[in-house]
């Protein structure tokens, strides 16, 4: 094990251009995924002026946006984020898998790393959690794949 040759991503954003893409449906826990986003990538170097902050309506706009930005403007990845909470109707199927794919097929196609922060969630209290308080902030976890995925990337061009 030690003749392995071992690639991974250290998680420095210092010089990197980032855009965070957030929905405004579901604002109120969105805010959270954002600030947590943010938050991450500040505190791995990044400058708040390297940053930008795009606003799009709701999840199913999140793919279209992403590859806008992935194809036209020099960013080294993005981190998506937003948040669909269940209702009384199979609206949340169709939502969540054509964002989510949306989303898979920009991140492959451009070569523009994505990270996931979609929250896909059957109740308001799971959203609440998973966007800062018992399972952790999956805006800032977003950003950390992102990170990581940027950095081995730019090893595996060398």
């Amino acid at each position: 094990m030690s003749n392995i040759n071992v690639i991974e991503g250290k998680l420095d954003a210092g010089g990197l251009k980032i855009a965070i893409i957030a929905t405004r449906f579901n604002d109120f826990i969105v805010e959270r995924l954002v600030s947590g986003a943010i938050d991450y990538l500040s505190r791995h170097g990044a400058k708040e002026s390297d940053l930008t902050l795009i606003r799009c309506p709701g999840a199913f706009e999140l793919p279209m946006l992403c590859r806008k930005v992935a194809k036209n403007i020099d960013y080294d990845g993005i981190v998506a984020l937003g948040a669909v909470i269940r209702g009384a109707t199979p609206h949340f199927n169709y939502i969540c898998a054509e964002a989510t794919k949306g989303i898979a097929q920009v991140m492959l196609k451009t070569g523009t790393p994505i990270g996931y922060g979609l929250l896909t969630c059957d109740t308001i209290e799971q959203a609440i959690e998973r966007a800062g308080s018992k399972a952790g902030n999956k805006g800032a976890e977003a950003a950390q794949a992102m990170l990581e995925t940027i950095r081995v990337l730019e090893q595996l061009k060398e």
